[in-house]
């Protein structure tokens, strides 16, 4: 993982407060807007989800986007909290509902009512929404407003959907950076080797090789992320070699100068062979290496191995080092980084690739003790027509 140093005030310090009024007492706070039906009008007009809420989160009121994108009726809608009526997978982890689990005090939609709250002044948040049943994910923006109707205290809460926006943004920093940063360096062992050197002239043109087939691996990469966020990626299953697999992407990185130093194989590595999508699998398991690597000190190896137990087959990476909190909560986000905004995509298409067309599961373990162990579990045997495998939670060791 990429490191950073997390000052406390980018997660709330407490879980927001469990208390609720009753169905019936937010019947009655809903009829402050009955006498306002050019309220109703306007919210109605929008295309963005604008939601009404009580001091207690509660929804009290919704604009006609709410129901149609998410097919939803009144009874649902009215009282809860947002990320329940939006099938938040973590609005339902304890008993108090949205914004009681620890995975709430990450979360943007909740940072934005606490600031409204202590500012009185209105506040903007993004969030990223895992919803449950499969329902995908969702990238928002959230506006909360203060607004104060017959001696009550409300919040105008502005839903603005930007998953093609933050997809477009995070796809095009990481990719020209990444770019930028190797056609220079191409530029530079060119340079290299035109002026002279003739000693080194051996070493210039394999880094001008091996830079050359980074590039085009990282236009490959960003490729494959696209036509699999689309669907529209094919698998082909083949029989493949566990040891020899891990043997050749310990080659790989032993011949990239910068991450040579950091990788061992387990050693003694039963024999297991077994089906699956080489290149995708290929993809995943060095992103799990290259966040590893980041995640190092110059003097720390990164171990790679795998374990089986007859049905499935278990790919780990390790490092010594421990993940911040903050990266724990949000490691699979698709825009998510511990180092620079807009970057992330590593993680998250470690999940994409694995869980939607490799059928297996993502998980990681983390302590000061231990270090970090992301794993990748696959079935011996892919059936890449089964669709549709439930995402798995992430496993987190305090």
């Amino acid at each position: 993982m990429e490191q950073e140093n997390f000052s406390p005030e980018s997660l709330l310090n407490t879980c927001l407060p469990e208390d609720r009024l009753s169905v019936e007492e937010v019947r009655r706070q809903a009829e402050y807007f009955s006498d306002l039906p050019f309220f109703r009008q306007l919210i109605d007009s929008l295309s963005d989800i604008v939601l009404i809420l009580n001091q207690e989160r509660q929804i009290v009121l919704a604009n006609r986007a709410l129901y149609e994108q998410f097919g939803l009726d009144s009874k649902r809608v009215i009282a809860s909290r947002p990320g329940e009526c939006l099938s938040c997978i973590h609005a339902f982890k304890t008993s108090g509902g949205c914004g009681t689990s620890d995975f709430c005090r990450a979360c943007g939609a909740a940072k934005a009512l606490q600031e409204r709250g202590s500012s009185g002044q209105s506040a903007v948040k993004e969030c990223r929404i895992r919803r449950k049943e499969n329902q995908g994910s969702l990238d928002l923006r959230i506006r909360a407003v203060p607004l104060r109707v017959r001696e009550e205290d409300f919040s105008i809460f502005v839903i603005t959907d930007i998953r093609h926006e933050k997809r477009r943004r995070a796809l095009e920093q990481v990719f020209f950076n990444d770019i930028l940063k190797m056609a220079w360096n191409l530029v530079g062992f060119a340079e290299l080797l035109q002026n002279g050197y003739e000693e080194k002239r051996e070493n210039y043109e394999k880094m001008i090789l091996q830079t050359s087939r980074m590039i085009l691996q990282e236009i490959n990469d960003r490729k494959l992320l696209t036509i699999a966020e689309d669907n529209d990626l094919i698998v082909n299953p083949s029989v493949i070699d566990a040891s020899e697999f891990l043997k050749e992407t310990e080659i790989f990185y032993r011949n990239r100068k910068y991450s040579s130093g950091h990788i061992r194989l387990e050693e003694n590595l039963p024999a297991v062979r077994f089906v699956s999508d080489r290149e995708l699998l290929r993809s995943v398991i060095e992103k799990m290496t290259d966040n590893a690597i980041e995640f190092c000190a110059s003097d720390e190896k990164v171990t790679l191995g795998y374990e089986s137990d007859g049905k499935f087959l278990t790919f780990w990476v390790h490092n010594p080092g421990e993940m911040p909190e903050e990266a724990r909560l949000q490691v699979f986000q698709r825009s998510f980084s511990t180092r620079a905004k807009g970057r992330g995509l590593g993680t998250y298409s470690i999940r994409l690739l694995s869980e939607r067309y490799l059928k297996g599961s993502v998980s990681f373990t983390t302590s000061k003790e231990k270090g970090t162990v992301f794993r990748a579990r696959y079935p011996l045997t892919l059936n890449p027509d089964k669709r549709d495998m439930p995402m798995t939670e992430n496993e987190v060791e305090k």
